[in-house]
């Protein structure tokens, strides 16, 4: 079953699509220019919850235990499906994309569902007082995930998949925020003060 998972995104026909056209407008500029945004979460997400902490929004508890929450029920996911990435899969294997396609840099682990798009996708849920930084983070997360396909790290449908699970798991989330961010803030109270934010 998981081999038949692992076959299927190269007979998709959007994938195939998709790989095509970052084939038809790569370059080595843009090869560089993509593979450092595809990293910038590195730089965002510490930069956001620094924000969210500067502004004594309690929500920034929420958010961090969304990104860390979000990352692990993803990689779950990614070892039972086991699916590998197409810049790790010979060009023969899927023949119509001729010519294989660009990998820049390209991971060794799996593929489906995206970790990117699993794990930043939901967080503007967390974000909803933030008038500029919200729609910023919006179009930036379109960016990276768009130079995810670009490098051959995703098929468009880990995109997808990725996305639409870290939606469902943000809306969950956000049910119990105001719960989880108390509970966090009563700990830090206690062990870490200087991080916890008063009533």
């Amino acid at each position: 079953m998981l081999t038949l998972l692992a076959i299927v995104p190269y007979q998709i026909g959007i994938n195939i699509a998709v790989l095509q056209f970052m084939k038809s407008i790569a370059s080595p500029g843009l090869d560089q220019v993509m593979a450092a945004i595809t990293q910038s979460y590195l730089l965002v997400l510490p930069l956001i919850a620094l924000y969210m902490l500067a502004k004594r929004d309690k929500n920034v508890y929420v958010f961090v235990v969304a990104v860390v929450l979000f990352y692990i029920i993803n990689d779950a996911i990614k070892l039972i499906v086991k699916e590998p990435r197409p810049c790790n899969t010979p060009a023969s294997d899927f023949p119509s994309i001729s010519g294989g396609i660009n990998a820049y840099s390209c991971e060794a682990n799996y593929s489906f569902p995206s970790s990117h798009a699993a794990v930043l996708t939901g967080l503007p849920a967390f974000m909803g007082k933030y008038r500029y930084i919200r729609p910023l983070y919006i179009v930036w997360l379109l960016v990276v995930l768009f130079g995810k396909m670009y490098i051959g790290a995703h098929y468009f449908t880990d995109i997808v998949a990725g996305a639409v699970l870290s939606i469902v798991m943000a809306y969950i989330l956000y049910r119990y925020k105001d719960s989880i961010n108390s509970i966090i803030n009563s700990i830090l109270k206690k062990i870490i003060p200087f991080l916890s934010i008063k009533e």
